[in-house]
């Protein structure tokens, strides 16, 4: 299908790149070299930095134009489609909840969670543009079959435009180490919380878990760098110091009340890191049995997981399971939405 023309928001490319903008990364990477793969940025401050960003074979199209007022217009109509911005494509992918409208091409979006349900106020009128580009989407793609289901059944899409494309591990990880200069800055053994620290990810919860006998916390995430008594902050991190302390780390733990896929805990089997996380379906489906779950919200179940996952080490299995998950897996699947865009 390399002559399939495909217009992808690479707006999460910019910046500091969290779980969407790293999703973002590895699969336009791959897309390149599977179809004629142009790349639009909604921005104005980063919008320059695209082009050095994009992957060899892609084209970044398109003026700057803030996302905010594009959001703005597009939460009252269609208009303006992005072929006026973009020129003309025979698919447009949302990589990012939301599906710029178009006047011709198919449109495809990907929704990684349901999160803005939940805590609206976390992301202000999200809630119309994710229900106008379900609505619009000739299919509409998610990382798990649990968010599937909860995209079906709260968004009210039917589940024949609903495919499923699991993240995958950059190769990296299965060969990722200690660095020895980073953990002259670590304690040296650690537990490792990595995230945001919002109400859906429960680091509160999880500090309340701890006791003497468990090793103190390190958070890797947004936020300044500091100490608070056992628990250290050491903000953000670029991917290969992020794989340098997850390797180093006793165990992962994502105490989580809702995830679209937990990529962390995946990238920690593949470099042979305990994980223990909460006992919730997109929790369940990726770790496969190859973590230690608890029920979410439950202190005295999450210290006795952590127990466990130190006593028990991280079997050789979790890395073969986490092997199995790959970018060009989730490109193929991909591809399989925009045939169905293009097709409709």
């Amino acid at each position: 299908m390399a002559d399939l023309r495909v217009l992808a928001d690479a707006t999460p490319l910019l910046g500091r790149r969290t779980g969407i903008g790293r999703y973002t990364a590895s699969l336009v990477g791959e897309l390149a070299s599977l179809v004629d793969l142009r790349l639009i940025g909604f921005t104005t401050r980063g919008w320059r930095e695209l082009r050095s960003v994009a992957p060899a074979g892609a084209r970044v199209v398109g003026p700057p134009v803030p996302a905010r007022v594009l959001r703005s217009m597009w939460s009252r109509g269609p208009l303006p489609p992005v072929e006026l911005l973009a020129g003309t494509s025979d698919v447009v992918h949302g990589t990012n909840f939301v599906l710029p409208p178009s006047a011709r091409a198919g449109g495809v979006v990907t929704v990684h969670d349901l999160a803005f349900l939940d805590e609206p106020s976390e992301a202000p009128g999200l809630e119309a543009l994710v229900r106008a580009s379900v609505r619009r989407a000739a299919a509409v793609c998610t990382p798990t079959e649990a968010v599937a289901d909860a995209v079906g059944t709260r968004l009210g899409v039917e589940q024949s435009k609903i495919v499923v494309t699991p993240l995958g591990v950059d190769r990296e990880w299965f060969d990722a180490e200690p660095d020895a200069e980073l953990r002259q800055r670590l304690p040296a053994d650690y537990l490792l919380f990595v995230g945001a620290d919002g109400p859906r990810k429960d680091l509160p919860g999880l500090l309340r878990a701890l006791d003497e006998q468990l090793p103190p916390l390190v958070v890797v995430g947004p936020g300044e760098p500091g100490h608070d008594g056992r628990v250290q902050r050491i903000g953000y991190l670029p991917d290969p110091q992020l794989r340098s302390v997850v390797a180093g780390a006793r165990a992962l733990v994502l105490p989580s009340r809702d995830e679209g896929f937990g990529l962390p805990a995946l990238e920690a089997l593949a470099c042979g890191v305990p994980v223990v996380c909460s006992d919730i379906p997109a929790l369940r489906e990726v770790t496969g049995g190859h973590a230690e779950l608890f029920r979410y919200g439950d202190a005295e179940g999450l210290r006795a997981a952590l127990h466990r996952a130190l006593d028990a080490g991280a079997p050789e299995a979790g890395r073969t399971h986490a092997a199995r998950f790959t970018w060009r897996a989730c490109a193929e699947a991909t591809l399989r939405a925009y045939r169905m865009a293009a097709d409709r």
